[in-house]
């Protein structure tokens, strides 16, 4: 079940509490290029198909603030939020902590 929180004044009240989930979105080469060059960070590791074959994970791996800035646009969907910053800014959001590759799919998870 989703849990709808209206105020901030309701978050003390779901301390312990699992706020939801959100869709999956698929974190693409393209979205990751992208993020690269909005950010100036054309490291191989995200962006070399071929050097990141053999590189440590097998391939190009996100940004780990691409992943980290998902947070606004899957956090609405996990019933947590009402489109109020407030959640986006206090609320913790969970991502694995593996590497995320292209092609794989993110989605958030809110815990209290």
């Amino acid at each position: 079940m989703t849990t709808i929180i209206k105020s901030i004044d309701e978050l003390p009240s779901h301390i312990g509490e699992h706020l939801g989930y959100s869709d999956y979105l698929e974190v693409t080469q393209e979205r990751v290029q992208l993020f690269a060059d909005a950010t100036g960070d054309h490291q191989w590791i995200h962006l070399d198909v071929e050097k990141a074959k053999s590189g440590p994970f097998g391939g190009t791996i996100a940004h780990g603030y691409l992943t980290l800035s998902l947070g606004p646009a899957l956090l609405p969907q996990s019933g947590a939020s009402r489109g109020s910053r407030w959640v986006s800014t206090t609320a913790r959001i969970a991502f694995d902590s593996w590497p995320r590759f292209p092609s794989a799919q993110s989605c958030a998870q809110v815990p209290s």
